[in-house]
């Protein structure tokens, strides 16, 4: 089968991130990136210049992956049903999510620097948004915390021990304490 460039671009970025989230980055070459895709070495540099080229448009194409999600939770007025949706989106893809919020030793410090630009930008919509009335004195604090929590509660369901009601039940819980 014959693929198109976009579709064979496509094709290795997906198979140099099944190689990271499986081994790690250190384990990633055009060498293993080809043998996995079972095509040749010259296919791969033709779509990327050179190995840290390829582990860039991972990066970005995963952050921007990440980001576009995060825009569907965002809205939510609601902190329980934003924590909900965040935690569903996480477990729709754990591959994705694991790169952004676990990134392994030897990841590219542009994704270190992506993941902590990304954060900014999420902190900030977050202190911006907060429900008028929620009376905080301190939104920016405030929202600091909340995505804390909310990673740590993504990180959590990730690793598979806790499943996103437990954690939404102790949420849910803290929140009526809160009141």
């Amino acid at each position: 089968m014959r693929l198109s460039a976009e579709e064979r671009r496509e094709q290795l970025l997906d198979v140099t991130k099944r190689i990271v989230i499986e081994q790690g980055f250190h384990a990633v070459s055009i060498e293993a990136v080809a043998r996995e895709a079972g095509i040749t070495r010259p296919i791969v540099y033709g779509h990327f210049t050179d190995l840290p080229g390829l582990l860039e448009a991972l990066v970005v194409r995963e952050g921007a992956r990440a980001l576009s999600q995060l825009e569907t939770v965002l809205p939510q007025p609601d902190l329980l049903e934003a924590l909900r949706a965040y935690l569903e989106v996480v477990s729709n893809d754990p591959d994705t999510w694991r790169l952004v919020l676990m990134p392994q030793e030897g990841a590219p410090r542009l994704l270190h620097d992506r993941i902590e630009r990304g954060r900014e930008a999420i902190v900030a919509r977050l202190a911006h948004g907060l429900p008028p009335g929620s009376e905080l004195p301190d939104p920016e604090l405030s929202a600091h915390l909340m995505s804390a929590y909310a990673d740590e509660a993504a990180r959590l369901v990730l690793t598979g021990r806790f499943p996103p009601e437990r954690i939404l039940e102790l949420s849910r819980w803290l929140l009526r304490r809160l009141r």
